[in-house]
């Protein structure tokens, strides 16, 4: 374990952190004054969701041995295992659990982005329980795909650097099916964006944290 190469992990895992929060300033300023609690909840809320249920079982389906080519397996559930000592398998300079929360960042960005598709249009009890079963059922078995070993796509060698496929795509292909089966917002042809500065500011921070995401994909110096 190389500590130069752990310290910088850490870093780019807070840059990301700091991303889910820029997106709820970004769509917070776009949307009704009425909305902006609800619309900023909606990113706040997947920090919470994803986090818990990425520990108990999200992780582990996405990159444990012992599955298959479509899905990982049960070691990993409630981190057991995931400790200080590297995994070869993902880095071997970094602590395993630090690769753990790297990758933690990435799955709780996810539905933040999504939820811009949905804005406005969704109680949050419902983006709860949506969030929930999505990143069980949709994003551990594409990010097992991607980057688990034994995944079906990495095995072809697909290359996914900073989730290109695995959060932009899968996100965008979702947000497209929920703003389809939602409809249009009510009145959004005749309403103006509560605050475009906070929206600028939001996008600011996002792109501070995109150094992050994409350098820290190394995982090392």
């Amino acid at each position: 374990m190389q500590m130069g190469d752990s310290i910088f992990v850490f870093l780019a895992t807070v840059m990301v952190m700091l991303m889910t929060p820029g997106l709820a300033l970004f769509y917070s300023g776009m949307v009704r004054s009425k909305n902006v609690l609800s619309t900023t909840m909606h990113s706040y809320g997947s920090i919470a969701i994803v986090s818990i249920l990425w520990i108990i079982i999200g992780y582990s389906l996405s990159f444990a041995p012992g599955g298959n080519a479509w899905i990982g397996g049960f070691d990993w559930v409630g981190l057991k295992g995931v400790s200080f000592k590297p995994n070869p398998d993902y880095s071997g300079t970094i602590p395993h659990n630090l690769f753990m929360m790297f990758q933690l960042m990435f799955a709780v960005l996810t539905p933040a982005i999504m939820s811009g598709a949905l804005a406005e249009r969704m109680r949050f009890s419902a983006f709860i329980l949506f969030t929930s079963l999505w990143t069980v059922i949709v994003y551990a078995p594409v990010a097992h795909w991607v980057w688990g070993v034994g995944g079906w796509l990495r095995e072809l060698g697909a290359l996914d650097f900073a989730g290109g496929t695995v959060v932009h795509i899968s996100s965008g292909v979702a947000g497209l099916v929920l703003a389809i089966v939602l409809r249009k917002r009510k009145n959004a042809n005749t309403t103006t964006p509560h605050n475009l500065p906070l929206a600028v500011l939001g996008a600011g921070i996002l792109w501070f944290g995109w150094f992050g995401f994409n350098v820290g994909s190394a995982l090392s110096l």
